[in-house]
């Protein structure tokens, strides 16, 4: 009985792993992307159990959890310090270069903002997003916040998609667009650094596939593969933030980089999970923060629980386009890019279902 346990363990994560790699939008699919530190995990569990299998389990068993194992750990290893780093880090000075962000999805029903709003005091970024933020979340962020931050957009909803970015920084040219869901909206604008220049800042908030929300991914996959193409095509300093729903590893996002030739700060560093912030054992990298090559990082760290089931992250970024060679920057090729226009023109010729 032990060694058909094993086997049946060994053969449901074969199979997890392999539906993730299918280029399908279907939720359930796509949900096999999320956890495979949690699948790596029980892989090698699996493995060592297998030594107490009996044969013709055990050979069986630890050929299919070690070879698990290795895929998972080569998805995941580039987000570990055991990877070469994605982004440079930033050299001391040129603060007048630099810009702080703060994003955090508040959850719609938590009313704990003062717990965001000490953090936000204590740390003074220079931008602050939040996500899920309603009526009562303007509300309160408006009355702690206005004063120091006077620069904002403000996009209050009750269907979970609110949005409010507060800035110290000059915000110019600000565009509200709904991408490919006509209740899904995301910020666009040029934020002035205290140097004098500009650089260019999209914050998005796709709907994630999930049973309650979407019954595909194709709707949060083609909004971000539309901000990459347009990235690409401006070839301007740009900075996407945001809760993505997606995890840094996943097949949308990477196709999401190579089309953008954004890079992710967090490669080399570590994953920085943002979510569940309740659940320490169902926790993946949901909220991000990407940068085109002009950028260094100078820090960047997940902040104390508020109360949501997503903990805010902030980072600290130096616009230094002299040091732009220095990073190896993703590119598509043309089989990516076609996927990627394929996604677009599929989500947008199909009705606003979820």
């Amino acid at each position: 009985m032990f060694s058909l346990i094993v086997m049946i363990l060994a053969c449901t994560l074969v199979t997890v792993t392999a539906l993730a790699r299918l280029p399908l939008h279907d939720w359930w699919i796509r949900a096999c992307e999320f956890p495979r530190l949690q699948i790596a995990s029980v892989a090698l569990i699996t493995f060592i159990l297998s030594w107490w299998a009996a044969e013709p389990w055990r050979t069986t068993a630890l050929v299919m959890s070690a070879a698990v194992l290795a895929f998972q750990c080569y998805r995941i290893l580039p987000w570990t310090p055991l990877w070469p780093i994605q982004v440079q880090p930033a050299e001391s000075g040129n603060e007048d270069r630099c810009i702080t962000l703060l994003i955090s999805n508040v959850l719609t029903t938590n009313r704990n903002s003062s717990a965001l709003t000490e953090q936000i005091h204590h740390l003074q970024p220079d931008l602050v997003l939040t996500l899920e933020s309603d009526d009562w979340w303007q509300q309160a962020l408006d009355a702690s916040l206005a004063k120091d931050w006077p620069h904002m957009v403000k996009i209050p909803l009750d269907n979970l998609y609110g949005m409010h970015l507060y800035s110290r920084l000059p915000l110019t040219e600000t565009e509200v667009k709904y991408l490919i869901q006509d209740d899904i909206p995301s910020i666009h604008t040029w934020v002035t650094l205290p140097c004098g220049e500009r650089i260019y800042l999209h914050a998005l908030h796709p709907r994630p596939p999930a049973p309650s929300e979407s019954e595909e991914s194709l709707w949060r996959d083609a909004e971000l593969l539309l901000v990459g193409q347009g990235i690409h095509q401006r070839d301007q300093p740009t900075l996407v933030v945001g809760d993505l729903n997606d995890v840094a590893w996943s097949r949308t996002t990477r196709l999401f980089c190579h089309v953008s030739g954004m890079l992710d700060p967090r490669r080399g560093r570590g994953m920085f999970s943002t979510f569940h912030a309740h659940h320490r054992l169902l926790r993946w990298p949901l909220d991000h923060v990407f940068t085109s090559e002009h950028f260094t990082l100078k820090n960047m760290s997940r902040l104390k629980d508020i109360g949501s089931d997503h903990f805010p992250i902030t980072a600290t970024l130096c616009f230094r386009p002299s040091r732009a060679d220095e990073h190896e920057t993703p590119e598509a090729d043309a089989e990516e890019r076609q996927a990627a226009q394929e996604t677009i023109t599929e989500a947008k010729s199909r009705d606003q279902e979820t």
